[in-house]
């Protein structure tokens, strides 16, 4: 699918996700220390032993489609459910473990400060990454998770991704 951009007058790709490959508590540690103090996978991460991190998707249903539109994050998760869920990484059922609490570690800047909101982590079937549900039920990506978005909401923020440098110092993005 592709959009013309009410910013640029361009055609894009209109992508139904977008994710980030680590948590953002790896870009804080200096180049030079990464090797040493960081572990990842496509999967996890482990900081200095003892920060534990899954990536897991945010999905938010989009009207008109079967699949949903897919934010790709991050979440800080205790060591005793990160040791669970290695436990569990390859066992079949494990999506019916219950869910567990696990904090926001990407910034999804469309939606104010998602950094440490709260989430439960919802463990899907083997080979599939944990679902990720927004705690705060008044949180604006809480509410677009809860009842979903039109096609719109898609292009604006993609919009708002492709141009968040432009909007910024037209003063139409706050941080």
């Amino acid at each position: 699918m592709s959009f013309e951009c009410r910013i640029c007058k361009e055609r894009h790709e209109l992508p139904l996700s977008y994710s980030v490959k680590v948590p953002m508590a790896v870009g804080s540690i200096p180049q030079e220390e990464l090797e040493q103090r960081v572990v990842v996978t496509p999967e996890q991460c482990v900081i200095d032993g003892k920060d534990f991190y899954l990536r897991g998707r945010i999905p938010v249903p989009v009207e008109g489609l079967e699949e949903p539109f897919i934010w790709g994050v991050w979440a800080e998760v205790s060591p005793k459910n990160f040791i669970r869920t290695n436990e569990l990484w390859n066992v079949e059922g494990r999506e019916n473990e219950p869910p567990f609490p696990a904090w926001l570690q990407t910034e999804i800047f469309p939606y104010g400060d998602t950094m440490n909101l709260e989430v439960r982590v919802h463990t899907q079937r083997v080979g599939r990454r944990p679902h990720f549900e927004i705690v705060d039920e008044d949180h604006p990506l809480a509410i677009e998770q809860r009842n979903g978005i039109l096609m719109e909401r898609v292009q604006e923020i993609a919009e708002t991704i492709l141009h968040r440098e432009e909007l910024r110092g037209r003063g139409m993005l706050g941080e």
